[in-house]
């Protein structure tokens, strides 16, 4: 598949990040934060960084929602960093250019694909003091989607040799070559990726997704920023998308403080106070 050559949309950061926490498609957990486990906000002195949330693949901002809520409570400026999903290529410059937009120090957390995308767009950027994974890709450099799936027991496996047996493929205006737009068939999604979320909550969501254009499968990592700034990581133990073995090599190799959570690839719906707890501790290591 040949590189994506579109132009970077121009980025507005308030007005992108505005709409994003605005953006609802039912996938939050309803209750509030409770302390249980963190510190109580009386803890949380000094001068906080700005933490910036990124989305998924076949997702939107509107997944981390109670992470917001929950930092929100806590004092922290947030703020979800839009992207379009149309694969690394595009994906890293949109998050580059939001980033810029931020003054003062940053966490930077991403989940499944957006680790992907944040692991590249933080490289240089020495605003961005920590790097949070949820359940999350961090490739190395060269490595890509496809090489991080084959062989990793994945769900999205078996799409490697045919794409129809996983998703509905739709064609889209000014797509690069051979290139595709992906939406994960609903009981896929359901069953693999939101498989410790209700059955009907899963199948809002897999009716709700934002598309992938397939290119993102090949598209190569460039130089990772985990290799020069500070990582954390949330593990679900029961993740069928990413399954754990692959988290952990990926993870360990970029020396992150790793958290184990007993939640499929959607932990940061099903489990958004373990997750917020980790951005959190990330937070007050700058």
């Amino acid at each position: 598949m040949l590189g994506i050559s579109l132009r970077r949309p121009k980025i507005i950061a308030a007005t992108f990040a505005a709409a994003m926490l605005l953006t609802a498609v039912g996938s939050a957990t309803p209750n509030a934060l409770a302390d249980g486990g963190l510190r109580p906000p009386s803890d949380d002195q000094g001068t906080k960084p700005t933490i910036v949330l990124v989305h998924g693949a076949w997702a939107d901002g509107s997944s981390w929602s109670q992470e917001v809520a929950n930092l929100q409570a806590r004092g922290y400026e947030v703020q979800v960093a839009p992207q379009p999903n149309r694969g690394p290529s595009v994906d890293v410059g949109y998050l580059k250019d939001f980033l810029s937009t931020i003054e003062g120090p940053i966490v930077l957390a991403a989940h499944s694909y957006g680790g992907f995308v944040a692991s590249n767009a933080a490289t240089g950027n020495p605003n961005v003091k920590a790097l949070v994974f949820v359940d999350a890709f961090a490739p190395d450099q060269g490595e890509t989607l496809a090489a991080l799936t084959a062989g990793s027991g994945s769900i999205l496996e078996p799409a490697l040799t045919d794409p129809t047996s996983v998703f509905k493929l739709v064609p889209f205006p000014g797509a690069p070559q051979g290139a595709v737009d992906s939406y994960v068939l609903p009981e896929v999604f359901i069953t693999g990726f939101a498989n410790d979320l209700p059955r009907a909550q899963g199948a809002v969501l897999a009716v709700s997704q934002s598309a992938l254009a397939t290119n993102a499968l090949m598209e190569p990592s460039g130089e990772p920023a985990w290799k020069t700034i500070p990582s954390w990581a949330v593990i679900g133990t029961e993740d069928l998308v990413i399954p754990p073995a692959g988290q952990e090599m990926m993870m360990k190799r970029a020396g992150a403080t790793i958290t184990r959570i007993d939640a499929g690839h959607l932990g940061l719906i099903s489990h958004p106070d373990d997750v917020t707890a980790v951005i959190i501790e990330a937070a007050r290591s700058i």
